[in-house]
């Protein structure tokens, strides 16, 4: 039988355990805080802040990494449009998996086309949809946009792995804010400004989102 057809003969095989169950467990809400922005922004620098204060409360997260990610899953994908859009979608499935499990998903990710991002986005709506008309009293999100804000001239500076010397040096290809695009996004839950705030100022931010929101409880 070709692997064309193979998709189509397929069912899905729901678990005797509801994502209220799993949660219950976890004594948490499950979500994806999916952080977006410019390499050196602070992507990664905040996800592991933020593990570190949530494990000291207690909650269970997983953290996916852009350049973790692409040592396994992605190891087979480049930087080209197509092969960024077929990395973000397979990470989106990931994270609704990771999500559904109740688990706190802290996905840091260039992810620099808004497109690609909205997909992430509606694949966990869709989930949420169904959560909510099982669960009349869930009404918080699946996915959160957190925009790590910082111009160009600020990572460049930062340049912690030196790859925009490199890639003004035409050494790298397809690079994110040199020759490649970054779409801003317009209507995120939050923004960090990591070219104002510290560290610790943003953590803060994001416990008090993720406090008042219900999803720590």
């Amino acid at each position: 039988e070709s692997s064309n057809n193979m998709a189509t003969n397929i069912t899905w095989h729901s678990s005797h355990l509801a994502r209220a169950d799993r949660e219950g467990l976890l004594n948490q809400r499950g979500v994806t805080l999916w952080f977006t922005g410019l390499s050196g922004a602070g992507k990664s620098t905040l996800c592991c802040a933020l593990e570190n204060v949530l494990f000291a409360n207690k909650k269970s997260t997983y953290i996916l990494d852009g350049d973790n990610i692409r040592h396994g899953l992605c190891s087979d994908l480049g930087f080209g449009p197509g092969d960024r859009q077929e990395n973000i979608r397979r990470i989106g499935e990931v994270c609704n998996l990771f999500t559904d499990a109740g688990l706190i998903v802290l996905a840091a990710f260039v992810s620099p086309y808004k497109a690609d991002r909205d997909n992430v986005r509606q694949l966990l709506d869709k989930n949420q949809k169904d959560d909510d008309e099982s669960n009349s009293n869930t009404r918080r999100k699946n996915f959160i946009e957190v925009y790590v804000k910082a111009d160009v001239e600020t990572c460049e500076h930062r340049d912690p792995k030196g790859l925009y010397k490199r890639a003004k040096a035409g050494e790298i290809k397809n690079f994110t804010g040199i020759s490649a695009p970054f779409e801003a996004p317009e209507n995120p839950e939050l923004v960090l400004n990591t070219s104002e705030k510290s560290v610790e100022e943003c953590i803060s931010d994001l416990m008090n989102y993720l406090r008042e929101g219900g999803y720590l409880s």
